[in-house]
């Protein structure tokens, strides 16, 4: 599914490993502190399951999982049991966590509240699965039933292809608070949130849907660790690069209410930046609340206090003199 490779149109961000954090951001919340998944952590997975591993003594064969790691294999591993976050595994030599956004038939069910029962209903079985984290210093090894559905050694392959600033076609696997998951075709790449649009998105379900199609460009690629990072958003000109220009300090502008908030409204401006309306701006709002003033999609008239287009920030007012 991977496309020609394109020029980007919009400058290459800088990825650091605090980027890369937000991958299983939402695994960590659900199982372990961040702090302490980020610090190499094994997963807290409750006193009964810390106490079944304790008393297996369980000690991983490394160069099994890296062996299954760098050959893109396919194990199968038998449930033995789950918390919140997703299932504990177990094989000859191994153990392991497997998230449950990697489940095939879990993935986009983050807000459900049988997922306890769901989850529970695994254990016995034995599952298909590839190791997607692999890392020993740490004692973590990361598995995904939904990365096993490719053929082995598709992920190797596809890496090879694979260059920064490529526009590729993917199919949206999972939706997340911090992103949207897109299969590549045997690699899952990452849509951050902040990648999705060039204006504010509360949550992504409200850009892209679970099994559509999208074209999306590569931003940063790290095999050593089976990531890849996409964006959406810079495949569409950035509206910000004319906004100096487009909105000076001062002007009159049509605009349109997207959300309403305690400390004031959002509303984006006819080229796709959006803004803040501080309630101390609003006039109507002395002594009511602002959703007696404003609604979503309401069409106002803001004036602009300040912009600064580098860090993508608009201040507007609705006093218009």
């Amino acid at each position: 599914m991977v496309g020609q490779k394109k020029k980007p149109d919009n400058p290459m961000p800088a990825i650091d490993d605090d980027w890369w954090a937000s991958l299983l951001a939402e695994e960590s919340r659900s199982s372990m502190p961040l702090s302490a998944h980020l610090a190499g952590s094994r997963p807290e997975v409750g006193e009964e399951a810390q106490t079944i591993w304790s008393e297996k003594k369980l000690v991983t064969d490394w160069s099994q999982v890296k062996d299954l790691y760098m050959r893109d294999q396919i194990i199968d591993l038998t449930v033995t049991g789950h918390n919140r976050g997703g299932l504990l595994v177990e094989g000859d030599g191994l153990y392991g966590f497997v998230p449950f956004s990697h489940l095939v038939d879990l993935a986009g069910k983050v807000e459900n509240p049988e997922r306890s029962h769901e989850l529970e209903s695994y254990v016995g079985r034995s599952l298909h699965l590839k190791v997607i984290e692999c890392i020993p210093e740490d004692d973590r090894v990361v598995f995904s039933e939904r990365a096993a559905q490719s053929e082995p050694g598709k992920r190797s392959e596809l890496f090879h292809s694979l260059k920064a600033g490529q526009t590729v076609q993917g199919v949206i696997t999972n939706i997340t608070d911090f992103g949207v998951f897109v299969d590549l075709g045997g690699v899952e790449g990452l849509i951050h949130i902040s990648e999705l649009s060039w204006g504010r998105v509360s949550h992504p379900s409200q850009i892209v849907k679970i099994g559509s199609p999208l074209d999306v460009q590569v931003l940063e690629l790290a095999p050593e660790r089976c990531r890849v990072a996409l964006s959406l958003k810079r495949l569409l000109p950035n509206p910000w690069q004319n906004a100096s220009v487009e909105f000076p300090e001062g002007a009159i502008k049509p605009a349109i209410v997207t959300s309403v908030l305690s400390f004031g409204a959002f509303a984006r401006l006819e080229a796709g930046v959006e803004g803040l309306i501080h309630i101390s701006e609003i006039p109507q709002a002395e002594g009511t609340s602002l959703r007696e003033v404003f609604s979503e999609g309401q069409q106002v008239q803001v004036r602009i206090l300040h912009l600064d287009a580098a860090h993508q920030r608009l201040g507007l007012s609705m006093r218009l003199e």
